[in-house]
């Protein structure tokens, strides 16, 4: 299973650094590290560290978890979001703690709409069932 992470790695690789119109030169380069070790990285030769792949996206101004993912060393959280989080991320326009900022905010409206989703489905809630009326019990603190 590792190898089939690690081919798979190295076309994703291959297929971010031709999007991004760089020479296995050129991004080697820019990620520093040598241009055989990269090469070796693409054709699944070489599974390249943590440490690694994070220069690596750096330099294709890509998500560091999008690799990890690829990579196998990260277990994908969840598609949705997927798309803007990478977008955010690659966006040379703006500074690395603007984006974090923009992802946080992002988190807390996924947060907040799940949690008011829970609390309008009568099912989630922890001994109720969809087939009768919810009793809400209420803590008092005069008793």
């Amino acid at each position: 299973m590792a190898s089939l992470n690690v081919a798979s790695l190295g076309e994703y690789i291959r297929e971010q650094r031709r999007n991004a119109q760089y020479s296995l030169r050129q991004l080697a380069e820019a990620a520093g590290v040598s241009n055989p070790y990269l090469s070796q990285i693409e054709r699944g030769l070489r599974k390249p560290s943590a440490e690694i792949l994070q220069q690596i996206a750096k330099a294709l101004r890509i998500s560091a978890e999008t690799l990890y993912v690829q990579a196998g060393i990260l277990e994908e959280r969840r598609s949705e979001g997927h798309e803007l989080r990478a977008s955010i991320l690659a966006d040379p326009l703006i500074t690395e703690r603007q984006k974090q900022a923009l992802l946080a905010v992002y988190d807390a409206f996924l947060k907040e709409n799940a949690a008011s989703a829970s609390a309008s489905d009568p099912s989630s809630e922890p001994g109720s069932t969809t087939d009768g009326p919810v009793t809400q019990h209420t803590h008092r603190e005069d008793r």
